[in-house]
């Protein structure tokens, strides 16, 4: 039985004092900004918990804490739940029937463990929570049985990791964690990897390594830790087992796929508990352990009840995602290119066929010039809902089964991404607009969707934004290219912004290049500290970006840089035709792609007064063997292995043309970049050095395509900006560690947002 939930009293998330007058952001509240995890929805659907991740600036970390909130008053009844001020909850879950929720937390971690999680209950009208396990390695994942008996965990060390479970009604009885007796699910030599429950919770599947190399741990304990590339791994597996019920122990693990040519690497299984979908990647050492793994596998279907496999698609090089049951199981569907003869980037199509028909033809359905996907369907299967990118904008769409047409059910302007709770089917909403911080909210009905006033706001962690920022106005802006094709991109005017002024320009170029920018809060590399400082902002979805169709993201294959350069660069002539833009103080700058592109500015133009460049390639020749992805990049540059067309690859490097390069050129990157590797960026600083160019390298540590450590992120902002003022508005020092350091004293208190609660 379903509990229902009575609260004695609730405060709103945040009450605001009489409000100060607005200020400008800086790079300090961008680092300062609150976020919230997806709502957790009760069994009844009217009430959601989620957790508030807030960031502590002096002391260089985060700090969560749980929130309560009613599905239909929305905040003005949220409560804060926990109050630990040095540790963190997260991941809540409800207990079947909603009388209690389960999380995990480092609350109880040994010295040196922050890291350590174990789980807790706790009641959502009050009381202390009560930890559930004493895991010595503490709880990495975990999830409830829909029939109520069990609550799964996993925990073990690292790639040894086992699965438990814990009776739900023991915990209910409130039983003492000394007395609750995890029961062991699994004893499997190679530990457990991702997994999952069936529907009815009778079953658990998952998935792990044929086999242990027992040589390679041995020489990782003892400090062997040499890289070896693409090395050699176990074929992993799919395996079941049945879930303990009447007090009989559970049952043995069964191996369900025997075939040593792939690995598999995820599942998905039917709610009637008869089929499960899985991915399998060739056993290859070269496509298995590489980033572009995805393109060389192929999907499965097995029949549970004989045990039969059956493949359901056969491409070389096809990146099938989102495989999907309907949810009477009679329907299955993914999406894939509308082409899977080969690798390209044309419009994602939505596959489709029914579950029992084995070995019948696919339909392909998506009338629509953009990626149309699979993530959730209507309660009767007619519909399948999904989300995507319009122009500037995201919204959902929605694709109709039986004609495969597709239709917009949002017209925001903003980015809209909604999703389903799996058990309530209540909708989740998550927005934002050039105001407007990630905010949560639910919406009643699909058809709700179109209203905005029928939205109930349920998490807005950075409401202080709007009541304390001054922020530049955001719009859409589309002008003619050289070719005459339309481009679009987002423009931000300066704080304060007088009609017939003209303000400098920065053209801030988004990465990818299969991306966009949308009006969504504060983009382009912080762009309203920019606006705040006096700077119009342009960011321009140049040819190769999404939303703006097929033809406009291929734009770019065969022939890298000119197309999007053009782009560009007539983005750049309208706002100076228009009276907005003062030619003679311009800056670019990017990241990834977007580095790409400021480095073909660098060799090309030298209308600009300052480049940042991030994270970019200079010469893509030694990029191909550099990078984790080999495959994107022999599309892009024509389909070619370098080896076999090196002036193909030559001709469309930044380096080849590096002599024409003037501009004053600040370079970053991550020093283990592994998407676009920092020899790129030491290339071109030596280049630059040795043709007299002014110009900074700052090396990152870490290993990620983007920068891991906030500090260094605002080290990165900050010098970028000092760059710009220093060459294009000749103002300040260039960079100094001062404007950096100041800012751990330096913390203004209307940027400190604090919580209320009981």
């Amino acid at each position: 039985m379903t509990a229902t939930l009575t609260l004695p009293w609730v405060l709103p998330l945040a009450a605001s004092a009489q409000a100060p007058a607005k200020r400008p952001m800086t790079w300090l509240d961008q680092q300062l900004l609150r976020s919230a995890s997806a709502p957790a929805v009760s069994p009844d659907g009217q009430w959601a918990l989620y957790a508030l991740s807030t960031p502590d600036w002096k002391e260089a970390r985060s700090q969560s804490d749980l929130y309560l909130v009613s599905m239909t008053r929305g905040l003005p009844s949220t409560r804060q739940l926990t109050f630990t001020r040095d540790k963190n909850e997260s991941g809540p879950r409800w207990l079947p029937g909603g009388d209690a929720f389960v999380f995990a937390s480092n609350r109880e971690a040994p010295a040196g463990q922050a890291g350590q999680q174990q789980l807790y209950v706790m009641r959502p009208d009050g009381g202390e929570a009560r930890r559930l396990t004493d895991a010595r390695e503490g709880v990495s994942t975990y999830a409830f049985g829909r029939d109520g008996r069990w609550l799964v965990y996993r925990s073990g060390k690292s790639d040894e990791e086992q699965l438990y479970a814990l009776s739900v009604e023991a915990i209910r009885r409130g039983t003492p964690v000394d007395s609750l007796k995890p029961v062991p699910l699994t004893k499997h030599p190679t530990g457990v990897g991702s997994w999952q429950l069936s529907a009815d919770a009778r079953r658990l599947f998952f998935i792990t390594a044929d086999t242990v190399d027992r040589d390679e741990k041995a020489r990782m304990e003892k400090k062997f830790t040499v890289n070896v590339r693409n090395a050699g791994t176990p074929v992993a597996s799919l395996w079941m087992v049945a879930l303990p019920a009447d007090g009989s122990p559970p049952g043995a693990a069964e191996r369900l796929t025997r075939d040593s040519t792939m690995s598999v690497t995820a599942f998905t299984l039917s709610d009637d508990g008869r089929w499960l979908g899985f991915t399998g990647v060739p056993n290859d050492r070269y496509k298995r352990n590489i980033t572009e793994q995805g393109i060389y596998g192929d999907l499965y279907l097995l029949d549970l009840p004989s045990r039969a496999v059956e493949r359901l698609t056969t491409n070389a090089e096809g990146a099938e995602s989102g495989f999907t049951f309907s949810p009477d199981s009679k329907v299955m569907a993914f999406s894939a290119s509308d082409d899977m003869s080969a690798y390209n980037m044309k419009n994602q199509r939505v596959y489709l066929r029914a579950v029992a028909d084995r070995g019948g033809a696919w339909r392909k359905l998506g009338d629509y010039d953009g990626d149309v996907s699979a993530e959730f369907w209507s309660a009767d299967g007619k519909t399948i809902y999904f989300n995507e990118g319009r122009r500037a904008t995201t919204q959902l769409f929605a694709l109709d089964v039986a004609s495969g047409t597709v239709r917009a059910v949002t017209d925001v302007q903003g980015a809209v991404r909604v999703s389903q709770d799996d058990e309530t089917q209540r909708l989740l909403v998550n927005y934002q607009d050039p105001t407007t911080p990630a905010v949560w909210y639910t919406a009643p009905s699909v058809q709700a969707l179109g209203a905005r006033g029928q939205w109930v706001a349920l998490a807005d962690p950075n409401a202080w934004v709007r009541e304390q920022l001054a922020l530049g106005e955001q719009s859409e802006f589309t002008w003619k290219s050289r070719d005459g094709k339309m481009v679009g991109g987002v423009l931000v005017k300066p704080v304060g912004y007088e009609p017939g002024k003209r303000y400098p320009l920065l053209v801030a170029i988004h990465g990818g290049p299969a991306a966009a920018d949308v009006l969504s809060f504060n983009g382009g590399y912080g762009a309203q500290t920019y606006a705040g400082a006096g700077w119009v902002v342009l960011m321009p979805n140049y040819r190769g970006s999404t939303n703006y169709g097929e033809a406009h993201k291929n734009g770019i294959v065969g022939n890298y840089f000119p197309p999007g350069y053009d782009d560009i660069m007539t983005g750049v002539d309208a706002l100076i035709r228009q009276g907005l833009a003062d030619s003679t103080k311009m800056g670019a700058m990017g990241w990834s792609a977007g580095g790409h592109w400021s480095n073909w500015i660098l060799t090309h133009t030298t209308r600009f007064k300052a480049i940042s460049s991030g994270a970019g390639t200079s010469n893509w020749i030694s990029m191909y063997a550099q990078s984790d992805v080999q495959r994107n990049r022999q599309y892009y540059l024509g389909n070619k292995l370098p080896y076999d067309d090196y002036e193909a690859y030559w001709r469309q490097s930044p380096l080849k043309y590096i002599k024409a390069a003037k501009t004053p050129t600040m370079i970053h990157v991550v020093e283990g970049d592994p998407r676009v590797p920092s020899p790129q960026s030491i290339e071109l600083h030596m280049a630059l050095k040795r043709l007299g160019v002014p110009t900074e390298l700052f090396l990152y540590p870490g290993a990620s395509h983007g920068i891991p450590d906030p500090r260094n992120r605002l080290v990165k902002s900050v010098a970028e900006m000092a760059w710009m003022n220093y060459w294009v508005l000749g103002q300040g020092s260039k960079f100094a560690w001062r404007d950096v350091l100041k800012t751990l004293e330096d913390v203004p208190p209307a940027a400190r947002p604090t919580v209320k609660g009981p």
